[in-house]
């Protein structure tokens, strides 16, 4: 996720920049603005691959910023040849000069000091001229950073700007942003009167601009790098930051502006003058989460990419996953239970009666519950690198204290060979069928360390674990992980997921049992389903209920979908979760429905973000589902 993060801003940068060169090689000399450069290297990237026959690039950035950049240059042979510099004393605001590279420091909110610096320097007003401003003027109260992008365009007939910063704050995702840059005590000024890509396209617009593009990162990779590109990227190393990495880009983007300029500067498409609007028109209401009843400091609870199942009444077991233990986030080894007693939930252990067979502290794997005392675990990885930690038993006693008084004690059995297909797997579902009266466990697409993408399935016979040979009709379904699986009428109902191009998917498939197998059957919805991965979901009174995840674009983050399965109608519930105290991660979370009490359990959720570290949901939470469902 690091490396895809900075890729993607130098990319988009890059992409902006060397259009505006290529649309501006027929005039005599252009010009480039860097405000706020910093130690950005845009200079010499261009210079080394010759792209600055014509250009003159200006850098400016506060006085230590840019003495110490000028400085750095000077001792770096590789760099001080490219500019050229003459190793003369700096002059007024100017740090460095080369032929074709002047680096100035002052101050961006003094802008007639910037314009005197500048001109000083040798901007020259009337030919083209590209400003640049990457994560900058966002730092700035926003009367500041709108008299710059107004300054800009009154004072250059002929201009363009690039913007790359943050938006939509007060969603989870962003909020956890702006609890980052608070702590780095870099405040975000600016987010606040511009949240979105339309804010920021009006700004531009009424100050000055005469065409304006806004997209967000996950469009700009999607549309504006080449095919051939994204492969090249996604194969470059093992990733599997899927949520964070889309969460992260749907939460910066690229803005284009120009005025004076012909034909019209429009480097991100003429077709899209702002952001995306793929998901649902509104919402038919919403749903309250409440804390749940534990102990603040209740051990396990606070994780990402585990699992959890109803065990047995009122007990939820929880496996795997990464989050908080001892201290350290870490691969969380430990099983626990949380048991409902006296109206609320308590935190209960759970012993491994032989800690080092076969566990590993896996992510991302499927437990199935066959019965009170045995489940399954199939597949999950440590790595993206190593996944193949085969199939395990959980046995539990066959009685026991589910008061939760006392830690609960489990054998780890490993099954052989661990190389069976169905476990060399993770981000996959399993999900209990019945055919011909015998229960099978349907073991369905996923990845692996080879394939970034699984279509296939296996029905594991739930006595012999061997698999077996159902025929299966109909049309396949794109293959996809993390994706959604529940059983209904002897099948399994598959919602969602991310499909090859790590693009979610929007499709609904029923495996529905036949007489003499299953037939892959399309639900169609109305209106259609936003496509979304990393969700949860379960089956209730003929209802699909599908619970959080990633969607791309949308203005606001996935809450409880609810899919009438006889009529296909489909609506979207909002989450309220403003009286948590805290963002609620609605990604790599588990949930257990609770139909008697009209209720959904969630537990764990959130991720590790390379750019502002790793947020998880603190404690449990229960959605309260009767006003959708009816009344338990």
């Amino acid at each position: 996720l690091f490396c895809r993060g900075y890729y993607i801003r130098a990319r988009a940068v890059d992409h902006c920049v060397q259009d505006f060169l290529l649309k501006t090689r027929s005039h005599p000399r252009t010009q480039i603005l860097s405000l706020g450069a910093g130690f950005d290297s845009l200079y010499f990237r261009l210079k080394d691959v010759g792209l600055l026959h014509h250009a003159v690039v200006y850098e400016v950035d506060f006085p230590g910023v840019a003495r110490q950049k000028a400085a750095l240059i000077r001792r770096t042979e590789e760099l001080s040849a490219l500019v050229g510099d003459t190793g003369g004393e700096a002059l007024g605001a100017v740090t460095l000069s080369g032929e074709d590279y002047k680096l100035l420091g002052v101050d961006l909110s003094e802008l007639c000091e910037l314009e005197r610096a500048l001109e000083a320097a040798g901007l020259d007003k009337g030919i083209p001229t590209l400003f640049i401003a990457e994560v900058v003027l966002t730092y700035m109260e926003h009367g500041r950073s709108d008299a710059v992008i107004q300054w800009a365009a009154q004072r250059f007939p002929r201009a363009c700007f690039l913007l790359y910063e943050q938006m939509h704050p007060q969603d989870p995702f962003g909020r956890v942003m702006q609890r980052h840059f608070s702590r780095l005590s870099s405040a975000l000024r600016s987010l606040a009167p511009y949240p979105d890509g339309e804010a920021q396209r009006t700004r531009f617009l009424e100050k000055g601009w005469t065409e304006c593009s806004v997209v967000d990162m996950n469009e700009f990779f999607t549309r504006c790098v080449p095919e051939e590109e994204r492969r090249r990227v996604q194969a470059l190393e093992p990733f599997d930051e899927y949520e964070e990495w889309h969460l992260k880009c749907s939460h910066y983007f690229v803005l284009t502006a120009s005025k004076g300029m012909e034909p019209p500067w429009t480097p991100l498409f003429p077709s899209v003058t702002a952001p995306r609007r793929d998901g649902p028109v509104g919402t038919a209401g919403s749903v309250t989460a409440a804390a749940c009843a534990t102990r603040p400091d209740a051990p396990g609870l606070r994780r990402y990419g585990h699992r959890s199942v109803l065990l047995k009444p009122n007990v939820v077991l929880t496996t795997g996953g990464f989050g908080e233990e001892d201290g350290q986030h870490c691969r969380v080894r430990d099983f626990h239970l949380l048991v409902k007693h006296g109206g609320g939930w308590k935190a209960a252990g759970v012993k491994k009666e032989n800690p080092a067979d076969g566990w590993a502290g896996r992510l991302y794997h499927t437990v199935s519950c066959l019965s009170g005392s045995l489940a399954l675990v199939v597949g999950g990885r440590t790595s993206p690198s190593r996944a193949g930690l085969g199939m395990l038993w959980l046995k539990f006693p066959e009685t026991w204290d589910a008061s939760g008084a006392e830690d609960v004690s489990v054998e780890l059995v490993s099954l052989s060979p661990a190389t069976e297909p169905a476990a060399l797997r993770w981000r996959h579902s399993t999900t209990e069928v019945t055919f011909k009266g015998e229960r099978y466990l349907f073991v369905y697409g996923g990845r692996s360390a080879a394939e970034p993408v699984l279509g296939d399935w296996c029905f594991l016979h739930a006595r012999e674990l061997s698999c077996a040979a159902i025929p299966v009709e109909g049309p396949v379904p794109e293959g996809r992980h993390s994706h959604s699986a529940c059983g209904w009428q002897g099948g399994v109902l598959v919602a969602g997921g991310l499909g090859a191009a790590e693009q979610p998917l929007g499709s609904i498939f029923f495996l529905r049992e036949l007489e003499h197998g299953f037939r892959w059957q399309p639900v169609e919805t109305s209106p259609p389903l936003t496509p979304r991965y990393s969700h949860t979901a379960h089956v209730h009174d003929g209802k699909l209920l599908l619970v959080g995840g990633v969607w791309l674009h949308a203005p606001s983050v996935p809450g409880v979908t609810v899919i009438d399965l006889a009529s296909g109608v489909c609506l979207d519930y909002a989450v309220n979760g403003e009286h948590l105290g805290w963002p609620l991660m609605l990604h790599n979370h588990s949930s257990v429905l609770l139909p008697e009490e009209g209720e959904l359990l969630l537990i764990g959720g959130g991720g590790n973000c390379f750019s502002f570290g790793t947020h998880l949901n603190p404690e449990p939470v229960v959605l309260s589902l009767s006003d959708i469902l009816g009344s338990p």
